[in-house]
């Protein structure tokens, strides 16, 4: 199986940390993102990476080569100019095998150990364009409950909230390449279209999972990984 990584973000909201290498890059427990994301995914199946990238890029290559230190094949979609995560993917899919009947793709930027074998599963037997990954919405504060007396009746510390958001993790049919924008978010253009069309699917999953966007996050994943190192690194 093969799989896109999309590494091309400028990581502005992480500086400083993301002076010197783009996001993907930066180091969450003493480990860079992407090896996370590389470890995750060759536990499941993967043995071929195109890495879309753009910002720093040759930090990222330098590290990772051609992929045999870590017993996996890893090409290179390099963005000569910003495309944005649907032009990035779009990109990288050209590089891709489309004899593949579907291939994967994930956000540079996540910490996860989701179940890939249940989501491909899914999006083979839906047989549409794209099956997108849902995790469910945590509210970053504690929540206060109180009657019609005025009266607080209970604290919830960070519950998980009745919503579902994109993981950032998908499985992907090839033929979605031409409905992708040279340019911009695929997730604000192609995939609102496709899913009106009733040919997007959603795999809801309860795994671990955290996106690293900003020091805080970076913090939270610190401790987090710390505390319950995920099972793949």
């Amino acid at each position: 199986m093969q799989a896109i990584i999309l590494a091309g973000g400028l990581g502005e909201r992480l500086r400083p940390f993301t002076a010197d290498r783009p996001k993907t890059m930066v180091e969450v427990a003493g480990v860079p993102i992407l090896a996370y994301q590389i470890a995750w995914l060759r536990a499941s199946g993967v043995t071929r990476f195109i890495i879309s990238c753009g910002y720093r890029h040759e930090v990222i290559q330098d590290r990772f080569g051609n992929g045999e230190e870590f017993g996996v094949q890893i090409e290179y979609a390099i963005e000569r100019e910003k495309l944005g995560t649907g032009g990035g993917l779009k990109l990288a899919l050209g590089a891709a095998d489309a004899s593949d009947p579907f291939l994967l793709a994930t956000n540079g930027d996540i910490l996860t150990d989701m179940d890939i074998a249940s989501l491909v599963d899914l999006h083979a037997a839906s047989e549409n364009l794209a099956t997108i990954s849902l995790t469910q919405l945590q509210s970053p504060y504690g929540i206060v409950d109180s009657d019609d007396d005025h009266k607080v009746t209970a604290f919830h510390e960070k519950p998980l909230l009745p919503y579902w958001l994109s993981a950032g993790v998908y499985v992907l049919s090839p033929a979605i390449r031409e409905l992708l924008p040279d340019k911009g978010d695929h997730e604000r253009s192609t995939f609102p279209r496709i899913a009106a069309e009733g040919k997007l699917s959603a795999y809801k999953t309860k795994a671990y999972w955290r996106a690293v966007d900003t020091a805080k996050d970076l913090s939270d994943a610190e401790t987090e990984l710390t505390e319950k190192p995920l099972p793949h690194v």
